[in-house]
Formats: C-alpha cells, sequence, structure tokens
C-alpha cells in the first residue's frame, strides 16, 4: 500500500480545518469537538459542515466540504461508521492532507475489509488516515484542541502518542492533576494508516517538545519502529507503556525461540535496544515525563544522596542500585564539600546524613554546596518529617534550592516522607512544577531514567555488523525443501545451511542402513552421536530418536535398532530417510542462539543458555536485527549464566567473540534469507578461548508463502 502523502506538519499545523459531522445537538462528538477547536484559540480556517447547514458556535455551516471551498491540510470525521467510508472518499477527492477519522465500527469490531478500503482510497489519492476509532488530537503549535474529551488543556512540552482512546482521554485529566503541560496528543486508534513511527518522525524534531510518551498495545510495522525510534531517543527521551505483558504475540511449538518468544519479552529487549525507557504503569511513566521534560543533562554520572534519615537514604541506596544510579564514592572529596555543613555526629559519606535534627538552613547549605562542587553531577534530596524540623520552611526551601539547581543547568530531585505538613509541601511544589515525590524508589526510578537516556544519547552510534554468507546455497536447500512438500529442512540440509552461513558443527554423515552406519562410525572415530533423520519427526529426542555417547561399533549397532524401534512404534507414519552419525562434540558451556522472523518486529535473534532445559531456566533475552557487535555484546551481559562465559571457579574464559560470530552469522541469515522463518541452534557448545565454538544441534524452519529463498 502506497505510504506517499504531504508533509505531516500539516497534522500538527493545519492552516485549515475541515469537522465533517460536526452537530447542532452539544451532546454530540461533532458539537464536542467544533467546541473545543473554537474555545481552544486555533486560529485558521474552520470549517463546520452538516447537510443542514445553519450556524454552529457562531460559525457558518456548510452542506458540504466542497461547498466550503479551499485548500484543507486537516479533515475531522466524526459522522456514523455507515456514512464514513463516503465521507473520506469525498475529503480525498477534494485534496484534503490528513484526516482524523473519530469514527468506530471498523476493524476494532471485525470490519476489516471496510477499513482496507477506505485507507486505501485515501493514499491512492495521497490523503493520510489517522485512525480510525480514535478521539482526536491537540497541537500546541497550532493551538488547536481537536478532541472529544476535556477542553482546556494545558501546553508544555510533553508530547502523548496513544492507542487506547478511553485511555487517552483520561490521561488528558491526568495531566491537568499533575500539571504537566502536552506539547501534542495523538490518538492513533485503528492505525489503518499513520502509526506511531510517522508521528515519531516529526515529534522528534518538535521544538516545544521535551519527552514522548506513547501508551501501546500492539507493533505493526516493527522494522521502522526500531528504526525512527534509534533515531528519535538520540535526540529526546522516550517512554513507553506497553500493554498485554502476559500474552503470546505467536507461538511457535516446533521451535525454542519460537515459544519463548512472548510478544512481551521481545517487545521488551526490542525497547532496551532503541534507548526508550519502559515504564511499569501509568504512573511511573507520568513521573518520569514530568521529570525528564524539566530536568537538565547531567555532566557526569557523580550522584550524590543528602537527606536528614538514615533508614531513608540506605533505601534509596538500593534503589540506586537497582535503576543504575551511580553514587559518587571519593570520600575525602565529599569530607571536603560537606563537613563545613554536617554536624559532627552526621556522615558525609554518600549518602550525606545531616541527622534527623536538620533544619532548613540545614539543607539549603548541603544543597548549595553540592551544586557549587563540579565534581558532583546530580543530586538526590530526601526529607523525612521530623519534631523538630521547621516544616513551615520546607516548600520554601525546596522551591529556591530547586530554582538554582535548574538556573546552574545541574539536575536534582526531591523525596518528601511524612504526615500531612509533607503531603501539603508535596502537593504545593508539584503544581509549580517542583520535581518532588513521596516515595523515595519513584524518586530514584526518575534519575535512573535520566541516566539511561543520558548514556544512550551519548553513545556514539555503534554501526551495523554482518557476516558474509552463501545465500544462493541457502536459497537452493531452501527450494529443494519446498519442492518435496516440506516446511522445515532435514538434518543434513541443517547442516548444509551451517556450511552456507559459516558456522562450524561437527562432522556428521546420514546413514541409510545399519552397515552405513557401522562403517561411518568406524572411519569418523568415537565418541560419537546418532539421530533419527525423518521429515515427521521434528523434535527427535522426545520421540527416542537420539543416542549419545556411542564408544565402539557395538553400541553404534544397538543404539540403531533401538532408534528405529522407538520411532517406528511412536510414530508409525513417519517417513524416515537415514540415521545420522555425528561427531560427539566435546563438553563445553551449553547455549542457545535462535533467529526467527518475529511477527512485530521482523528478524530478531535470541540468546541465551541452552539444552534440554532452556524453556524451564528462561534465560535468553532478544535483539531486532540487524545490530552491532556491541550490542550483542550487551545481549549477553544480559543472561544470568553470563559469567560462565567469562571463566568461574578456576576455569578458563570461553571463546567469546567465536559465540559472537554465531550470533551476527544467524542474524545475516534470518535477515536476509526469506525462505527462513525460524533457525535455531541448541546446544551451542561454547570452548575455552581460542578453541571455538560449534552448532551441535540445527533446526530450520521455513517461511510461508515464500516466493524465494533469498530477499536477493
Amino acid at each position: 500500500m502506497p505510504r506517499d502523502g504531504h508533509d505531516i506538519k500539516y497534522l500538527f499545523e493545519p492552516r485549515s480545518v475541515a469537522v465533517i459531522g460536526a452537530s447542532h445537538n452539544a451532546q454530540k462528538i461533532g458539537y464536542k469537538i467544533l467546541q473545543n477547536i473554537v474555545e481552544g484559540g486555533y486560529e485558521g480556517r474552520i470549517l463546520p459542515v452538516n447537510p443542514k447547514g445553519g450556524e454552529i458556535l457562531g460559525l457558518p455551516v456548510y452542506t458540504s466540504l466542497a461547498e466550503a471551498g479551499g485548500e484543507v491540510d486537516l479533515v475531522i470525521t466524526t459522522v456514523p461508521a455507515k456514512f464514513a467510508t463516503a465521507a473520506v472518499r469525498d475529503a480525498a477527492d477534494l485534496g484534503a492532507k490528513f484526516n482524523l477519522v473519530i469514527t468506530s465500527g471498523f476493524s476494532e469490531v471485525g470490519n476489516i475489509a471496510e477499513e482496507r478500503e477506505l485507507t486505501s482510497y485515501a493514499l491512492e489519492r495521497g490523503m493520510r488516515i489517522i485512525g480510525p476509532n480514535i478521539f482526536g488530537m491537540f497541537s500546541a503549535s497550532a493551538k488547536l484542541d481537536a478532541n472529544f474529551g476535556p477542553g482546556g488543556i494545558s501546553a508544555g512540552s510533553v508530547a502523548i502518542i496513544t492507542q487506547s482512546g478511553a485511555l487517552g482521554l483520561a490521561m488528558i485529566g491526568k495531566t491537568a492533576v499533575e500539571n504537566m503541560g502536552i506539547s501534542a496528543m495523538v490518538s492513533v486508534g485503528n492505525k489503518a494508516d499513520i502509526e506511531e513511527a510517522d508521528l515519531l518522525e516529526y515529534l522528534m524534531h518538535h521544538d516545544l517538545t521535551k519527552v514522548i510518551l506513547m501508551y501501546v498495545e500492539g507493533v505493526g510495522d516493527g522494522d521502522r519502529l526500531v528504526d525512527v525510534l534509534e533515531e528519535a531517543t538520540r535526540l529526546k527521551p522516550v517512554v513507553v507503556i506497553k500493554s498485554g505483558r502476559s500474552k503470546r504475540g505467536a507461538v511457535a511449538a516446533a521451535s525454542h525461540t519460537g515459544s519463548l518468544a512472548g510478544s512481551d519479552d521481545v517487545f521488551d529487549a526490542v525497547m532496551r535496544q532503541c534507548g526508550v525507557l519502559r515504564a511499569e504503569s501509568i504512573q511511573e511513566a507520568f513521573n518520569l515525563c514530568k521529570f525528564l521534560s524539566t530536568s537538565s543533562m547531567p555532566a557526569g554520572e557523580n550522584v550524590v544522596i543528602v537527606t536528614n534519615g538514615g533508614g531513608i537514604g540506605v533505601l534509596a541506596t538500593d534503589a540506586c542500585e537497582k535503576y543504575n544510579v551511580k553514587l559518587y564514592d571519593d570520600n575525602e572529596t565529599l569530607k571536603s564539600i560537606f563537613d563545613p555543613v554536617t554536624p559532627d555526629f552526621g556522615s558525609t559519606k554518600n549518602p550525606v546524613d545531616l541527622t534527623g535534627g536538620a533544619t532548613s538552613p540545614d539543607f539549603t547549605g548541603a544543597l548549595n554546596a553540592a551544586l557549587e562542587h563540579e565534581e558532583i553531577d546530580a543530586v538526590i534530596s530526601l526529607y523525612c518529617e521530623t519534631a523538630v524540623f521547621d516544616a513551615d520552611n520546607l516548600t520554601e526551601m525546596i522551591e529556591q534550592t530547586a530554582e538554582s539547581y535548574r538556573a546552574a543547568g545541574k539536575p536534582v530531585i526531591y523525596s518528601v516522607f511524612g504526615g500531612s505538613t509533607a503531603e501539603a509541601a508535596l502537593a504545593t511544589l508539584t503544581k509549580k512544577g517542583v520535581p518532588v515525590f513521596g516515595d523515595v524508589y519513584e524518586t530514584v526510578a526518575c534519575v535512573g531514567g535520566l541516566y539511561r537516556h543520558w548514556r544512550n544519547a551519548s553513545a556514539q552510534p555503534a554501526g551495523i555488523d554482518e557476516a558474509e554468507i552463501d545465500e544462493a546455497a541457502i536459497a537452493r536447500i531452501v527450494d529443494a525443501a519446498r519442492a518435496d512438500g516440506r516446511s522445515f529442512l532435514l538434518a543434513q540440509e541443517g547442516k548444509d545451511v551451517m556450511e552456507a552461513a559459516g558456522i562450524k558443527m561437527p562432522e556428521t554423515r546420514v546413514a541409510k542402513n545399519m552397515d552405513e552406519a557401522v562403517r561411518f562410525a568406524e572411519e569418523m572415530g568415537y565418541p560419537l552421536v546418532m539421530k533419527i533423520v525423518s521429515r515427521d519427526i521434528l523434535h527427535k529426542s522426545d520421540m527416542g530418536g537420539v543416542a549419545l555417547d556411542l564408544e565402539n561399533r557395538e553400541e553404534v549397532i544397538d543404539a540403531y535398532q533401538a532408534i528405529m524401534s522407538n520411532c517406528r512404534a511412536r510414530v508409525p507414519h513417519a517417513r524416515i530417510q537415514g540415521i545420522q552419525v555425528s561427531e560427539m562434540a566435546p563438553s563445553g558451556v551449553e547455549l542457545i542462539v535462535g533467529a526467527r522472523k518475529d511477527p512485530a518486529f521482523g528478524p530478531t535473534i535470541m540468546f541465551g543458555m541452552g539444552g534440554i532445559y532452556v524453556e524451564v531456566l528462561k534465560d535468553v533475552t532478544f535483539r531486532a536485527v540487524p545490530f552491532s557487535r556491541a550490542e550483542a555484546i550487551e545481549m549477553m551481559k544480559e543472561i544470568r549464566a553470563y559469567p560462565l562465559l567469562l571463566g568461574v571457579r578456576g576455569e578458563e574464559r570461553k571463546d567469546i567473540e567465536s559465540v559472537l560470530d554465531t550470533i551476527i552469522r544467524l542474524g545475516t541469515v534470518i535477515q536476509r534469507c526469506d525462505g527462513i522463518s525460524d533457525i535455531e541452534v541448541n546446544p551451542l557448545m561454547a570452548y575455552e578461548q581460542g578453541q571455538g565454538a560449534k552448532a551441535v544441534d540445527i533446526r530450520v524452519l521455513l517461511s510461508e508463502n515464500s516466493g524465494g529463498g533469498t530477499n536477493a
């Protein structure tokens, strides 16, 4: 479907807005949207359209869009579903640039065909669709409030993209309570055309927007979203909330990679890869947005905690470890900075403890000392209500020090905990836009988000690493399997794919009978592994089709007979091509590397601890392909078992470079070879440094409806 159209600037900064279905009834959506546009102060041309004509809110009503005449940048369609398609067609025919289709009753209720027809018609004529099934939008740049929810939205610096209409409308009210101004807000609904990536391309360069918040239920064009997010997060923080964490996106029972790749597991890992800040809750998302939209960027990672309570200081220290906030630990420098403002029975170590007897001047002195010292890059100030604290001065102290930090460009954040006085201070300071929270973990989580963004924005782009593979050879293997009517590769075919990809495997041959099995075994040497080769048996070990640690001729004969007997008994219909005789790979660290075409994000890679317990341990992580070797290293470090590769209990470091090479090569295969949907190495045996790694077992599934083996 072609997506060429007008500059998306005209969506956020339209010169003219038409409301199709503008209503004379104040209870109707068509009236409410028009009312918000008028009362919101929009200064462009407003064109209410209703076949009855007349006047609404002092504006002349046109009986049709054609009667209104002139160029229209933005159309808002509010008519019922049975009239919506015709209305959208008329707007497209008249050259409108963008159309907010408020109307519901399309794909969200199963009416997919009409939604596709509506969208296709618009796109063919250059008009872009937002929705259907949305509540509208807000743009501070144009003073345009085109939603049917609460009016009076405060302009600010947080842009919101939401897939949920009801939740989005509730967010408008929440922003007012939280004193969080909005620079732009767009409801995307069914995402028939315009998706998050389209909006991000504008918002990442939008001067009024400092932070972008997205509520996501599902991802469409994940490949493009990844590309745009990687660019956007280098420019400004992007906070994401996603629902559906517990649902499986796609289950591929024939693949560990597929069964382990719950949609949220992949989504979470890919968001980290892109530099996105994933929020666990709406409240956490709002906390991050409020803080990040007003905070300066730090100059470095030296963070100091200033507190009047030892216990809350310890809690904050624990939170700093959880959220990867680095506490400054040069005790000599800390002593020189804080000794003049700390009681003798206090502590100048980080956290700096002013003790329970601290007053507001004590806090002011300590915070000013931290502000003035260049070695300190950010400050977390924790206040516990005590009987001796001059609570009447609390609000003023925090407000004044916050302003000093803001003027100096150094981040500061506060936590205030206590009774009614503390709660009153919280409410007052929040209304004034001061970064203050009641819970210490909420406070530190915001600092953690700031530093995650700072590290991502400061890092040099790592580029992309791909491997040289024989794509033509892989295409021939895939095409031959398809010609044989199979949706997966047999053992020898999988080995051939590994060879074409440059990945080492143990020496392997396929025996057609027992005599061949014995002869191959004698020629290859012991120990050996034997596995069934059958298009009807994918999970070989479950069917008794695998024998390990075969040491001599007699064991080979026994294993051959046992494998054939087991498989014929358990899968009587199985067509058996032979038995694979393979070199027994030496013991090493068992890993798994899987690659698949994810339904949302396209080519993805999984890495983790392998072996037979992979689905029990679930010590795996994911990335979208392609990526750099540096990103592959970060991926490896995320699994709990990573220390095993570094060497533990006197063991040597494993050949991490060979493991990285395998990851990159499998990523290249899944990206370039359309004919393959899943490719998995389990186990990948990692040996000591310099001894490489070997793909002991390989499983390859083919894509459905693929016209060829590769992208070429």
